[in-house]
């Protein structure tokens, strides 16, 4: 069933004057959240490892009306991602919305039997250490300022892990706790820490590039595929980025201030909290 996707509400502007930074926003997710992010008002900083794909979504914020400025920076990299920060506060003034959308190897299709100490480690802790730098770089700044929300994506797998995941349900797992004691140290300064959960984006290259492998093994279409991972949700389809970018909209304006140290389930209901 087609989904019809609202992505404005009529006359508002939820993220009017927010200064936001995006890490891997060239991403399928990355880009779908600068874009909505955008659209909603806020002064973007986009980050990545490939500055040519960051200046193809930069181009088109700014067509659109929309303010978008690039870095190559490795999140990966304490000093490069404290640098940046500070020559955006420099820059803007401030910072009120940090979120880390980076994607690492995490050896999907691999038994933990089958890793090495050193594969699994990769695969289920560097997004995981790359989040931890740039939030508590974040965090720094917003408990000076007494205000900020720092948001992180995690999946379903965090909480109902499948056979032959590799590091992905551990790292998902981590990166929930690491946002719900952020939460808790950075909350009495005004700080907010929200863990965005998200099901398969069928609409999302990488997804699409699976489902397409997928569907050669199996014998069928990539939309059957994506129907039949759909049929575990509630809703019976998968989220799509669009609606993925909407509920990251607004956790981060200002109309979810009481919402922190939790995971909030854009889902479609795959996993029941």
């Amino acid at each position: 069933m087609p989904v019809t996707i609202t992505h404005q509400i009529q006359g508002l502007k939820l993220l009017s004057g927010k200064v936001a930074v995006i890490y891997g926003a060239a991403g399928g997710v990355g880009a779908a959240v600068a874009k909505a992010f955008a659209r909603e008002g806020a002064t973007l900083f986009l980050v990545g490892r490939t500055e040519d794909s960051l200046n193809l979504i930069a181009r088109e914020i700014s067509s659109t009306g929309g303010t978008a400025s690039v870095a190559k920076i490795d999140a990966l990299n304490p000093e490069s991602v404290e640098t940046h920060l500070r020559e955006v506060v420099a820059k803007a003034g401030k910072l009120d919305i940090s979120f880390n959308l980076i994607g690492t190897n995490v050896e999907m299709g691999s038994r933990l039997t089958e890793l090495s100490e050193q594969r699994f480690a990769d695969a289920a802790f560097k997004r995981v250490r790359s989040y931890f730098i740039t939030m508590t770089a974040a965090a720094r700044i917003m408990e000076k300022q007494g205000k900020g929300v720092i948001l992180g994506l995690t999946a379903p797998n965090a909480r109902l892990p499948r056979p032959s995941m590799g590091g992905f349900s551990v790292a998902g797992a981590a990166i929930e706790a690491l946002c719900r004691q952020l939460a808790f140290e950075v909350g009495p300064q005004g700080v907010r820490v929200v863990c965005l959960r998200t099901g398969g984006t069928p609409d999302n290259p990488v997804l699409q590039r699976v489902f397409t492998h997928l569907a050669k093994l199996r014998g069928t279409s990539s939309q059957a595929i994506a129907d039949s991972e759909g049929q575990a949700t509630a809703l019976k389809r998968l989220p799509l980025l669009p609606e993925v970018a909407n509920a990251a909209v607004l956790i981060a304006s200002d109309y979810a201030s009481a919402i922190t140290a939790t995971t909030a389930n854009a889902s479609c209901g795959e996993l029941v909290d």
